[in-house]
């Protein structure tokens, strides 16, 4: 994946001063810059929320087919962010490691009516905008997985969605895909899916009973969840086999936990995502 972040120009000249108030945009907006903001096309109301695990030591065949996902996904106009989440330790916390919104290319009539230098500028700035953000995304979603020999014990991944998901209602978005990159294991003082160093068979009611009881649910605000890693064990470590019967109800209780978190459960790759986002 790395072979893919070559170096393409940082557009120094198209970054533009965040205004007090207004919404974390990382990648450089083009219209303003080619004086075309009045024609400037509507977002396409589509989201791509990544959120990424980093107590989970993912094998770099994971990270790819993860970050090709994403990548067949994302189309002009669409808002991307990426969030990392982690235990609840020194400099290991929450994160939103970026938040971006692309250009959409102009079309048909009002494409027609616009001056050739007008377009030709804008043109070049769309293009070099797709290379900076497939450039910077790309970074983040590889610095956002954990590094080798640092081992996470504990994993907040309940109360690490409900913090995450806090904005979604207030952005709303006509379509938001969530892609859920983590072994879907909590292991935190409110509760583990381990027993004796080895993945437990859950049973599902009970575990969303308890997560209901402690406030834990999130909300998820309507989003389609893709779960890529679930079940992920190192494979040194003791007990690394799961049975299908245990990543069945892992599977079964996730569903059941997104929703009653306003969510659905689009697919549960185990470990690996076999379909693509829709």
């Amino acid at each position: 994946m790395r072979r893919l972040l070559r170096a393409v120009p940082l557009l120094g000249m198209l970054v533009l001063p965040l205004v007090h108030g207004q919404e974390r945009n990382d990648i450089p907006a083009c219209y303003p810059y080619a004086q075309l903001t009045q024609h400037q096309p509507a977002p396409s109301g589509r989201e791509l929320v990544v959120i990424i695990d980093e107590t989970v030591p993912m094998p770099q065949a994971l990270q790819r087919a993860a970050w090709d996902s994403a990548m067949r996904y994302v189309r002009p106009g669409d808002s991307v962010r990426l969030y990392q989440f982690s235990a609840f330790l020194q400099d290991h916390y929450m994160k939103l490691l970026f938040a971006g919104q692309l250009d959409s290319p102009l079309q048909g009539k009002v494409r027609n009516s616009l001056g050739s230098q007008s377009l030709k500028q804008l043109d070049k700035c769309l293009q070099q905008q797709a290379a900076f953000f497939q450039k910077t995304f790309g970074q983040h979603f590889v610095a956002a997985f954990g590094k080798p020999g640092v081992d996470i014990a504990r994993s907040e991944i309940f109360g690490s969605l409900r913090s995450i998901t806090g904005d979604f209602a207030e952005r709303p978005q006509r379509e938001r895909v969530v892609l859920l990159v983590s072994d879907m294991l909590e292991n935190s003082d409110f509760s583990s899916f381990y027993k004796n160093n080895r993945i437990r068979d859950i049973d599902p009611g009970a575990e969303l009973n308890k997560v209901q009881q402690k406030n834990l649910l999130a909300d998820f605000a309507g989003a389609r969840v893709y779960v890529h890693g679930a079940g992920l064990v190192a494979g040194d470590a003791k007990g690394a086999y799961r049975s299908a019967g245990t990543l069945q109800r892992l599977e079964q209780f996730w569903g059941d936990y997104l929703q009653a978190s306003n969510g659905s459960l689009a697919a549960f790759g185990a470990p690996q995502l076999t379909i693509d986002l829709r």
